[in-house]
């Protein structure tokens, strides 16, 4: 990307303000961001970024899920189930498992409602995580210090602070990829946060597996999990052809022949919605090159 102009520093700027709002404070929204100062996000956010590079602005913008795409969102039946059961975690301070297809729209769904909400922090899972990262990035996100090694004392820190607010929610995507050690230490923050926050955990349905092999072999903490999130997974309906389009019209790409095109494409790649912007992106910059040329998109 060639260098940030006045514009787009105001919209990451704008983007930085309304998610400093999800937090107490912005020294507690600056904690959660991987190197980026409090200075920084203080200066940024009153409009003083003559000296901050854009390298930062790029940093910044990563981390709190702003992008400057022209991509629009489509709000169709697996993104309004996923929501629900958002919704329904934050108010009610349920713990569920949401289970999709890959690529159905499960990360974009999650980090659209930490946009939109308030008191929601999302944490991407992965397989390498120790129990130590575990928790270094529950506090990171929610704003707790984590400048010590007392794991304990970080916990606590975390805790105390998502306990004081009202209604909070976290959510852990691809948490089917999480050890069955740092399975086993959830069991022990839940049971600190039961009716203080709601949580939600993101996963294909790889996790229905893995549970049914951890109960049926008796492995230690998949009874607790199972019963905490009421002993069934929340599925959400597989991405279809009228997503598809809908997704197609909502982004500007309106002749049939290339819905069609993009239709296909997604039939081969069980309708990933990864590969279905992928694909309007490919049809819409065709559609630019023939139009360049002279011709017409008939």
């Amino acid at each position: 990307m060639k260098g940030f102009t006045t514009e787009m520093k105001e919209q990451v700027r704008s983007a930085l303000i309304a998610y400093c709002e999800n937090y107490p404070t912005r020294n507690r929204a600056a904690e959660s961001l991987q190197n980026v100062s409090a200075a920084t996000v203080s200066q940024l956010c009153n409009g003083k970024y003559e000296l901050i590079s854009d390298d930062m602005f790029t940093r910044i913008a990563v981390q709190i899920g702003f992008a400057f795409d022209s991509w629009t969102l489509h709000e169709g039946k697996t993104f309004k189930e996923i929501t629900y059961a958002l919704t329904d975690a934050q108010a009610y301070k349920n713990v569920t498992w949401v289970v999709g297809d890959a690529g159905c729209g499960k990360t974009t769904a999650a980090i659209e409602y930490r946009r939109t909400h308030r008191n929601v922090f999302y944490i991407l899972c992965s397989e390498d995580m120790r129990r130590s990262d575990f928790v270094r990035e529950i506090a990171k996100q929610v704003g707790a210090p984590t400048d010590t090694t007392n794991l304990r004392d970080m916990l606590e820190n975390a805790i105390s602070m998502i306990s004081f607010l009202g209604n909070p929610l976290l959510i852990f995507d691809e948490g089917d990829k999480l050890t069955d050690s740092v399975f086993n230490y959830f069991i022990s923050i839940y049971n600190r946060l039961e009716g203080h926050s709601g949580i939600v955990f993101l996963s294909t349905d790889y996790i229905k597996r893995r549970m049914e092999a951890g109960l049926r072999y008796n492995k230690k903490g998949y009874k607790e999990i199972n019963s905490r999130i009421g002993r069934r997974f929340f599925d959400v309906s597989p991405t279809d052809q009228n997503d598809i389009y809908a997704i197609c019209q909502a982004n500007n790409l309106t002749d049939r022949a290339d819905i069609e095109e993009v239709i296909k494409d997604a039939k081969r790649s069980d309708n990933d919605l990864r590969r279905v912007k992928r694909c309007i992106h490919r049809q819409k910059r065709m559609i630019e090159a023939r139009m360049k040329k002279g011709g017409s998109n008939e």
